[in-house]
């Protein structure tokens, strides 16, 4: 039993001395289970952390200052990478009835004739909102 405990002494040694000469032949596995994601690139920004992850930061927009494009044309209205905005026509060319759009206020109930379809449809959305608001109150 000696002589086997010498034997295996001397095995170990042998191969921990030959690890240590040559690492090449030997590799020792890590485990990187809770590695950290690579960071972005070099000049990157850190984003912000919220509550419930990374909060989006606003984009700036620019303002149009040039009068005679805001006279022009209809800023804003090209949503392509490419082309330009619409250009504004003269009155003549769009129809008689935009022209006759209410822009101005909400037309109270009162005003409305009740033999229109507009009448029913304020009428049903104004009894929405009441019976909403009453359910609100309620406690259970």
């Amino acid at each position: 039993m000696n002589n086997l405990n010498l034997a295996i002494g001397l095995l170990r040694q042998r191969l921990t001395a030959a690890a240590a000469t040559s690492t090449s032949t030997i590799t020792q596995a890590t485990r990187n289970y809770a590695a950290k994601p690579p960071a972005a690139g070099a000049g990157g920004k850190k984003k912000k952390l919220g509550k419930l992850g990374p909060i989006m930061e606003k984009k700036i927009i620019p303002v149009e200052t040039d009068a005679n494009k805001l006279v022009n044309y209809v800023c804003g209205s090209n949503y392509m990478k490419t082309g330009e905005d619409v250009k504004i026509k003269p009155d003549a060319e769009y129809p008689d009835w935009l022209w006759t759009l209410n822009t101005e206020r909400i037309i109270p109930l009162d005003e409305l004739d009740p033999n229109t379809k507009q009448y029913w449809r304020r009428l049903r959305k104004m009894a929405l909102r009441r019976n909403n608001q009453l359910s609100m109150l309620k406690k259970f």
